[in-house]
């Protein structure tokens, strides 16, 4: 019994420390983002729309390139999307 209420305290503690260090993550982050002179970004997406078709199928129309604009930061920050995670998906399907 013992044991299982020091297991119990002990995994508290594991998680409130781990909430704290989240929130001193975004914190941090977001302090950065909005002291940063510039911390918009822009990252060029290629986008497709997805047409279903009979039988299961799928049509990609190009749509075309066009500039989305991102955060240089860690996290998403207020409504943008972080550039490193747009420079990694850099195309997008969109579907009709």
């Amino acid at each position: 019994m013992n044991s299982q209420r020091h297991f119990a305290r002990f995994a508290e503690k594991i998680l409130l420390s781990g909430i704290v260090c989240a929130l001193c993550v975004y914190a941090a982050d977001w302090a950065v983002f909005t002291i940063r002179g510039k911390p918009l970004g822009s990252v060029v997406v290629e986008r497709y729309l997805q047409v279903p078709l009979k039988g299961n199928k799928t049509e990609y129309d190009g749509e075309g390139e066009r500039p989305v604009p991102c955060s240089r930061s860690f996290l998403p920050q207020s409504v943008w999307i972080p550039c490193w995670y747009l420079t990694r998906h850099s195309i997008q399907a969109d579907k009709l």
